[in-house]
């Protein structure tokens, strides 16, 4: 079945080109075009494309604006903008109307086929695993996917990350590995005191011939028994990891773990959205903070934009009672509910640290890592769940002040 595109342009040049580019692609079919956002939210209800080619600058309603009516209205509808803006605010409101991909004009056929082709299955992989009945996965013994995420740095993530996989593979025996998908400064291989020999660089050379019996040859085995998957030893080479990277490094994988844990970078980055997209949990980090708490605020938008918040578990790290802001408050600002408390404990954390060595086997009997041996429970029995809280009456103060 061809895919079902519809192009939004005001420039009639642009529209032609585009259907030029795409004349060759027998897989591919141009249902329709709009020359502004009314008429592109008109189509779209009555052809039901596969993929919209929206344009941002449009007079009248931008595309932007029909970007969120199309994502509230016809969801099935991916979108994909297209700007000569390659600014990260641009992308930004791109992604929270509920844009799927982001193009910069011009681009080429290989690239703009791709990414269609790309965002295409994405959507049909996302509708079947939310069709999908709970027994049927059960029944497949599907292995778990769990993105640890926050969008705001210094919170944590790769601290719970590590003693998550390690604290999975105590308590159920089974085959653990963690990737590093923070590829310009991950510190995972730090904080678990191995030395890679290969990271996902070198991995992603083998790419198309990669099977799961090779790719054991690019992980290092931890003491514990979880396998490691490092990010790149230089900042620079992350531009080399694509989301299609990604996407076939997690196929692999499932093909041999039980639990593939993803320590993820602070940021809406292509390899980011894949993970996300591809987990079946998505642990959110937050502090109770208020930079923190506005980055996290910020980041749940996007998720809800791009139909993932249902994955979201709110996990609270440093957890304490004498911070000023109450957990209750920031459960309400957020609309979701703490599904698990980790302690502070800076000791405890600071010294595991500075020797690679999880705090879940060297500290073995504190609330930290009995914290993380709960969560690492909920994780395997599918009881981390969170539900969204009713909106009481705004707070004064600045707290109420800054989410109300």
């Amino acid at each position: 079945m061809a895919i079902k595109i519809l192009i939004v342009d005001d420039v009639t040049e642009t529209r032609e080109n585009i259907k030029r580019l795409l004349y060759f692609e027998k897989d591919m079919m141009i249902i329709g075009e709009a020359a502004d956002g009314e008429a592109a939210v008109r189509q779209t209800d009555k052809l039901s494309p596969d993929v919209i080619l929206m344009d941002i600058n449009m007079p009248g309603m931008d595309g932007i604006a029909a970007t969120e009516q199309i994502s509230l209205k016809c969801p099935k509808s991916a979108i994909i903008i297209m700007s000569v803006q390659g600014e990260q605010e641009y992308l930004k409101k791109a992604m929270v109307a509920g844009a799927r991909e982001y193009m910069v004009k011009p681009f080429s056929t290989d690239e703009l086929v791709d990414t269609i082709r790309k965002v295409y299955d994405f959507e049909q992989k996302r509708r079947v695993q939310l069709s999908e009945p709970s027994i049927v996965r059960e029944l497949q013994r599907d292995p778990q996917v769990v993105a640890i995420f926050s969008t705001k740095g210094g919170v944590g993530r790769t601290t719970i990350a590590t003693n998550l996989a390690v604290s999975l593979a105590e308590e159920t025996r089974q085959r653990v590995v963690i990737i590093d998908l923070d590829l310009q400064f991950g510190d995972v291989a730090v904080l678990l005191n191995v030395v890679p020999k290969r990271t996902i660089t070198e991995l992603i050379q083998d790419i198309n011939q990669m099977d799961p019996e090779l790719m054991e040859s690019y992980l290092i085995t931890h003491p514990t028994g979880v396998k490691v998957l490092p990010c790149p030893t230089r900042p620079e080479y992350a531009e080399l990891i694509t989301g299609a990277h990604v996407e076939k490094i997690l196929g692999i994988l499932k093909q041999s773990y039980d639990y593939i844990i993803i320590d993820t970078p602070p940021l809406f980055h292509e390899t980011t959205l894949t993970a996300l997209d591809l987990c079946h949990q998505i642990l959110l980090i937050v502090s109770l903070d208020l930079p923190t708490i506005k980055n996290v605020k910020l980041g749940l938008e996007v998720l809800d934009s791009l139909h993932l918040k249902g994955k979201v578990k709110l996990v609270l790290n440093r957890s304490s009672s004498d911070i000023g802001i109450k957990v209750e408050d920031m459960e309400e600002s957020l609309g979701l509910k703490v599904v698990s408390h980790i302690p502070s404990d800076g000791r405890t954390v600071i010294s595991s640290v500075n020797k690679g060595n999880p705090f879940v086997t060297a500290s073995p009997n504190t609330r930290i890592t009995e914290s993380i041996r709960e969560l690492a429970h909920m994780i395997m029995q599918g009881e981390a769940k969170s539900q969204p809280e009713p909106r009481a009456e705004v707070k004064k103060g600045l707290f109420g002040k800054l989410f109300k």
